[in-house]
């Protein structure tokens, strides 16, 4: 573990001196690419100082009470100790935390794609209770929120809905949403009061860059078409709306969330471009569930992740057996603690696998 650290105290001294080149400057992408990076290893050189000075600090103590003949002084240094050893822990954690790799998409945007599943309306109406409450989650972490697609539900909320997503560590945080999500309470529509049990699946795709993947237009089919719901003359009576075909893998998506039909189709495209991608990240992220038990952030749809009970009030996420009894606050976005629970989960399952210690 030493080693390791020394080696990113090295680099973080390599790449400060490489941003203070005035050369540097000339490739505005490459110093953004480098500050991002100095950052991140400024926190770990930071409490690995922290840490250092701990140790001097505790070595320093333990001599005292190995040669000091003064009982007061001795008592001050077995207080110090006490209190230096609990420091030392806390310091281990918190390097631990930083030393276990991240994945390399945790920092993309993304887009949450929410569908009505079995249940009929009430299935619909759960679909915009979710798309509402990631919604606001997100506002409260100044993400932007953008619905690039919907289909509205007979009896509201929708049939399906796509939101983009942007802001730092999207997916990082948002992964841990993809799979069934299912909801028990009474609908609206229920004349005897019966608990009805309907579902809703969520699938979470990282936005895929340029270079990533590169989409030939003669292996896309264009349509266009008249937008539905709200907007007034101009959605209803303007072919704006825009479908994408990707001939070679029967990839369709659909944007209308713009007036603009050039709007739409560059939204599409992206969009396209994305679901591509995500079969790729799917392919890792299975090959990761297969050495973990909890499946956390497998790219598993089918998967029944989370029961929203609402006669008793409570949230259960099934991976991790956890359950939460703060309901209506969840779904008005106070979504944050469950996230955090499953980031742990997944970080301890990553320290194991890599056998980080001291």
């Amino acid at each position: 573990m030493f080693s390791q650290l020394e080696n990113i105290k090295g680099k973080y001294i390599e790449v400060g001196k490489t941003l203070s080149d005035p050369a540097t400057m000339t490739d505005m992408k490459r110093f953004a690419q480098l500050n991002k990076e100095y950052k991140e290893l400024e926190k770990v050189v930071a409490i690995y100082e922290k840490y250092k000075l701990v140790l001097g600090n505790i070595d320093a103590n333990k001599k005292i009470l190995e040669t000091e003949n003064d009982e007061e002084f001795r008592d001050m240094a077995k207080n110090d100790l006490g209190q230096l050893e609990m420091g030392k822990i806390k310091l281990e954690d918190d390097l631990r935390s930083l030393l276990v790799p991240k994945e390399p998409e945790d920092d993309r945007n993304v887009l949450l794609e929410i569908r009505a599943g079995t249940g009929g309306d009430e299935a619909g109406i759960f679909a915009g209770d979710l798309a509402r409450m990631y919604t606001r989650y997100c506002e409260t972490l100044g993400w932007k929120v953008i619905i690039a697609s919907a289909s509205d539900g007979s009896a509201g909320g929708y049939k399906e809905v796509v939101l983009e997503i942007e802001g730092e560590m999207v997916y990082g945080k948002m992964k841990f949403e993809s799979g069934v999500h299912r909801v028990q309470r009474i609908p609206l529509t229920e004349a005897k009061g019966r608990v009805h049990t309907s579902a809703v699946t969520v699938a979470v795709l990282p936005e895929a860059d340029e270079v990533e993947v590169v989409v030939n237009e003669a292996d896309i089919r264009l349509d266009v078409f008249r937008a539905s719901g709200a907007g007034g003359q101009h959605v209803n009576r303007t072919e704006s709306a825009v479908r994408l075909t990707h001939i070679p893998t029967g990839t369709v998506v659909e944007c209308q969330a713009e007036r603009s039909q050039h709007k739409n189709r560059e939204t599409a495209m992206k969009m396209l471009k994305t679901r591509i991608f995500e079969a790729a990240v799917r392919k890792h992220e299975d090959e990761i569930a297969a050495r973990r038990k909890t499946l956390v952030s497998t790219g598993d749809r089918s998967a029944k992740i989370r029961t929203y009970n609402y006669p008793q009030g409570r949230i259960t996420d099934h991976r991790i057996n956890l359950s939460v009894y703060n309901l209506d606050a969840f779904m008005g976005g106070d979504i944050g603690g469950m996230i955090d629970a499953l980031a742990v989960a997944e970080q301890s399952e990553k320290l194991k696998e890599g056998g980080l210690a001291f």
